[in-house]
């Protein structure tokens, strides 16, 4: 059973409207992509997955039960969640910041240190940068902990927001590929945003395409490359927007 669904969900801020009556059952322990042009809905889709946004309408269900806007915080400790920018505290060392859940959830010390261990090894962080904070460390190496942060309580959803689109190209080719051996590591379902056609055809196994607050297209990236071969992925992108009257 999925973990994950949207049934009907509409969400407008004024006359903008943000979703229009989105529905979606993400397969479980799979990556999905959400990918669309700025504006089109994605982020507020994905917001929606974790409480941060209530929807007008229509209903969001988390763990096989409707989002319980009153328990969110108990809901939060299941959900990774990382963003573009990596939101990391400046305050903090690289070791409470990923740790800062865990030691609010009064995990033991060696808990900790072997989640650590276990964390920088499959996204290949050095001890060494545990005692930096985040303004010595690279922008790939910032996104790195955030991903550590994110699955540092082993959770059943992850929800990432762009969190690749600030950095250079090669540093993130490379976290691409520290993704796909974390997910691969560890099987999560996880939900990303991407205004990229071409990451998102590296890393999902779904592919949603957003145009307008709706979606226009929900299909495997098996079957869309079937569809498709050999297309340049940010013209097929188009194509698929264009084929449903975007």
């Amino acid at each position: 059973m999925t973990s994950l669904s949207l049934s009907s969900v509409c969400k407008a801020y004024g006359e903008l409207v943000a979703l229009e009556d989105v529905s979606l059952a993400f397969t479980p322990n799979c990556i999905t992509a959400i990918i669309g042009r700025s504006g089109c809905g994605k982020s507020t889709l994905l917001r929606m997955c974790n409480g941060l946004t209530r929807p007008d309408s229509g209903e969001v269900m988390v763990f096989q039960q409707a989002l319980d806007y009153a328990s969110l915080p108990a809901l939060r400790k299941r959900i990774g969640y990382a963003v573009q920018g990596t939101g990391l505290f400046p305050h903090l060392t690289v070791r409470a910041n990923i740790s800062l859940l865990a030691e609010l959830e009064n995990w033991s010390k060696p808990a900790i240190d072997q989640r650590l261990e276990q964390l920088l090894t499959l996204t290949q962080l050095q001890q060494s940068h545990l005692a930096k904070y985040p303004h010595q460390l690279s922008g790939g190496q910032q996104q790195r902990v955030g991903l550590c942060r994110a699955m540092m309580l082993s959770p059943e959803l992850l929800l990432l927001d762009e969190p690749f689109a600030a950095i250079d190209p090669l540093t993130r080719m490379d976290i691409q590929e520290q993704l796909l051996a974390l997910h691969e590591a560890e099987p999560v379902t996880t939900v990303l945003v991407t205004h990229d056609m071409q990451e998102a055809l590296l890393l999902a196994d779904e592919i949603v395409i957003m145009e307008a607050g709706r979606v226009v297209q929900a299909i495997s990236k098996t079957r869309l490359l079937e569809q498709y071969p050999g297309q340049e992925p940010n013209r097929l992108l188009l194509s698929l927007m264009a084929g449903a009257g975007a």
